[in-house]
């Protein structure tokens, strides 16, 4: 019985060292990620939400005949810009 306290007290000791360990390392920069297509909803109807982290990336977006793509840039509160992309007259 005195064992397995011991390996538990060991093993809670070994967590809250690397824990702690953890939140004292310095913060680590990570690369922008690749454009990534995430479902969400809008006024009740489900869209499609286009992340594009990096000013390399490019979008090819095609409309049916006889419609052209259109984008709508719009400011944000934040600062931040967001567009609107659709196919239309």
């Amino acid at each position: 019985m005195m064992l397995s306290i011991s390996k538990r007290t060991q093993l809670l000791l070994g967590v809250t060292v690397t824990a702690i360990g953890m939140v004292m390392l310095p913060a680590i920069a990570t690369a922008p990620t690749p454009p990534q297509l995430v479902v969400s909803k809008l006024n009740g109807r489900n869209i499609n939400i286009l992340y594009v982290t990096r000013s390399t990336d490019k979008v090819l977006m095609r409309c049916y005949p006889g419609l052209q793509p259109r984008l709508i840039v719009r400011q944000q509160a934040a600062g931040t810009k967001e567009g609107i992309l659709s196919c239309g007259n």
